[in-house]
């Protein structure tokens, strides 16, 4: 047998391997770019983490682009091979200074697994490019190398240190925004709510724990360590393409001689493809900490109130720094077991070892200071040089902002900040005063415009007392009660089961529905305290997915009932008897014992049973009024659609009261801007709402529609006792005023 067999076959797939390294490169440069783009977009020059972020994914994605670094087996001589070597470290350090905001987000246990994981990867790459170092595996950009391997050792230092602040900070920042929490949260006008957006926005920006990250001084420091990484890379690159690579010797010890270097390795043409692709992350990638650093160093340079003079207090190294440390240095041990000097010895290794990391920490952030001071020092002079070249124009134009900042809130005493961040409020003031503007407006560009017609025919709550009457008989002794969803999706049902009305008056009417649901949506979530209206709204959820997309209720086509209908009472008779006999059924099948609470019915059953309801008590009002044709009734139905949102959407003011502040410190800043884009997109309709005063309501009353309901009934019973048409007759006699108190 033969037993040769050629060693070119196992290096052919190299190059399609180095393929797969150069795209996931690619991959970690495009997700860096576009969080550079996201950071420019949203005017963070701080460049927050949102696509490239420490976790499994990238892990990975790192630890296959770092796979010529680490290669031990193949021969790589040539001029793209080592510097792929180069440029695979320099990509690692850029990947972890892109790194660290992202661990302020983190929880604890996500902080150790995602260190650890990155700190066994650095590690693995730092031994790899050792050994190639000690056998000439690398035998060109020596210093670069090594320069490049230390940096990647001391930002992975400088990450896993920083990292012992995040829950300390958290926690202090935590604690102040808490002192600044509403204890009752009333009806707001607009005005008002734009004012607490704005405090809230404040303190949800300083106290977001990415941007705690990315304005201290480790960030900073991690930020200089990118730039000198990508200046390395750089500067290798110049070297080689003015001075070339020339053909280098080697003796070979196997035949006693002197022989030239190949030019070709194994992974051939992939390895320039790798080089170039992590030569763009690499000065991608370090766009965002570079930005970072320049911000840390802004705002020492473009103002000092507040802060410190005295330059020991400059490198003083606050609590925070520390304090996790100190904690687990006192600390008795969890376990015991061994004898007494044994649990001694356990101990004051511990206590030994923790002191030595504090001291580590200690250095790290003094060092994080000098090269912080270093960088203003040479800015200020920089900037000193530049004023005096410009004149006095600047001095003019220094005190407009001034000027304008005074009529402005003064926000500083809600800007979250840390020890030794004193410069932080006047900065946050002079460059974020118009921030939640730009939200708002981004908000009103997307107003709900049909939605907006609809709230035209509002009326107050006429609309809350007509659509249900005790003059209908009710099928079981106890049944469901209603969410604010549930009858406006079986009101529009009716109309769009109404005869003979034009296509453009349906569709406005669905679109007004769609959006304002949106809205009701919210309320419920954030509103329904107790919990107990959960089936009734997903039971609306479905039932409108139904008639929106498919114009069906419950399997019943809905333009067929429109169309075979001759009149009004015609197609509500045919909608109340189905609804009719889906109850009986169920009411049948469960022997009319039914153990079940009304909140747990089948969807079919609680829909059916909605239906049976408002088209009886629409039906009782048709009997009494014989004149009323059916564009009458679809403008009635309208403005009870249109009385149900509007009296829904009182309720709206506090949910986005309660969006800036009701949520953990990690989200705090995404839900204010949420917050901030609401108002925009409704300031119309809460102006328009506001024109209504409504009183008698607790805030916690106002969010169930059941107890608009029971108000209504204790002002005026006549509106439930009388038919419906006596109701509307009544309301220009009867002036009904509710306000939420």
């Amino acid at each position: 047998m033969n037993t040769y067999m050629d060693a070119s076959r196992f290096s052919a797939p190299l190059p399609f391997i180095g393929t797969y390294v150069a795209a996931t490169s690619l991959v970690c440069s495009i997700a860096m770019a576009a969080d550079v783009y996201h950071g420019c977009r949203n005017k963070k020059r701080w460049f927050p983490c949102k696509f490239f972020a420490l976790n499994a994914a990238t892990l990975t994605l790192l630890a296959i682009a770092m796979k010529l670094p680490v290669d031990l087996s193949d021969n790589m001589p040539t001029a793209w091979d080592q510097l792929a070597k180069l440029s695979g470290n320099a990509f690692m350090c850029t990947a972890i200074g892109n790194f660290m905001p992202s661990i302020g987000p983190m929880d604890n246990k996500e902080i150790f697994m995602n260190i650890a994981a990155l700190g066994i990867l650095v590690i693995t790459v730092v031994v790899n490019v050792c050994i190639q170092l000690g056998t000439a595996a690398i035998s060109d950009f020596l210093i670069a190398h090594v320069i490049a391997m230390l940096f990647m050792l001391f930002l992975l230092l400088i990450l896993s240190f920083t990292a012992l602040t995040v829950p300390i900070t958290k926690k202090y920042l935590d604690k102040i925004a808490s002192d600044e929490e509403p204890k009752e949260v009333g009806r707001l006008t607009v005005e008002e709510l734009k004012q607490d957006i704005i405090k809230y926005w404040m303190m949800a920006e300083t106290g977001s724990p990415q941007f705690v990250i990315a304005r201290s001084m480790t960030s900073a420091a991690s930020g200089g360590i990118c730039f000198l990484t990508a200046l390395i890379l750089a500067i290798t690159w110049i070297k080689l393409l003015l001075f070339g690579y020339p053909n280098r010797l080697y003796f070979d010890y196997n035949e006693q001689m002197i022989e030239f270097v190949s030019d070709q390795s194994d992974y051939k043409w992939s390895s320039a493809l790798i080089v170039v692709i992590q030569s763009l992350g690499v000065g991608i990638g370090t766009i965002s900490p570079v930005c970072r650093w320049l911000y840390a160093v802004k705002f020492k340079c473009s103002g000092s109130e507040g802060g410190s003079n005295s330059h020991v207090d400059k490198f003083k190294v606050e609590n925070y720094w520390i304090e996790k440390l100190v904690e687990w240095k006192e600390r008795p041990l969890t376990f015991q077991f061994g004898s007494k000097n044994c649990r001694k010895c356990i101990h004051l290794t511990k206590r030994r070892l923790l002191e030595f990391c504090i001291r580590i920490q200690i250095v790290i952030v003094v060092v994080s200071k000098s090269v912080h001071l270093f960088t203003v020092f040479l800015a200020r002079k920089f900037l000193s040089c530049c004023r005096y070249c410009e004149g006095c124009k600047k001095k003019s134009k220094a005190n407009d902002p001034e000027a304008k900042r005074g009529s402005k809130l003064d926000l500083r005493r809600y800007v979250l900040h840390l020890e030794g961040e004193e410069e932080l409020p006047l900065q946050m003031m002079k460059n974020n005063s118009d921030a939640t503007d730009s939200l708002i407006q981004m908000g009103k560009k997307k107003q709900p415009k049909y939605f907006t017609e609809l709230l035209k025919n509002f009326t107050g709550i006429n609309g809350i007392a007509a659509f249900d009457s005790d003059h209908v008989p009710a099928l079981f002794s106890e049944e469901p009660p209603n969410c604010w969803a549930l009858p406006v999706v079986t009101l529009t049902t009716i109309a769009i089961a109404l005869p003979n009305i034009e296509n453009h008056m349906v569709h406005q009417l669905l679109s007004g529905v769609r959006e304002g649901l949106n809205y009701v949506a919210l309320v419920e979530k954030h509103l329904d305290k107790e919990r107990n209206l959960v089936s009734i709204r997903n039971a609306a959820g479905i039932l409108w997915l139904e008639v929106d997309i498919f114009c069906r209720w419950l399997d019943q086509d809905l333009q067929k009932i429109s169309l075979e209908g001759k009149s009004s009472k015609e197609n509500l008779e045919r909608l109340s008897d189905m609804a009719k006999n889906i109850v009986s059924e169920f009411k049948t099948n469960t022997s009319g014992n039914l153990k079940e609470k009304p909140i747990d019915w089948p969807v079919k059953v609680i829909a059916a049973n909605s239906m049976y309801r408002i088209s009886k008590t629409i039906l009782l009002e048709l009997e009494s009024s014989s004149d009323q044709t059916v564009e009458d009734l679809f403008a009635q139905l309208s403005a009870m659609i249109a009385d149900i949102l509007g009296a829904c959407l009182t309720n709206l003011p506090r949910v986005i009261s309660m969006k800036c502040f009701c949520s953990a410190i990690e989200k705090r800043e995404e839900n204010v801007n949420q917050a901030a884009r609401l108002l925009g997109e409704t300031e119309e309709i809460l102006e328009m709402l506001q024109q209504h005063e409504l009183s008698g309501l607790s805030p916690d009353q106002a969010a169930y529609l059941h107890e608009w309901r029971a108000l209504v009934k204790r002002r005026n019973p006549s509106k439930f006792v009388s038919t419906p048409n006596n109701d509307i007759a009544s309301t220009d006699s009867v002036e009904l005023s509710i306000t939420i108190e």
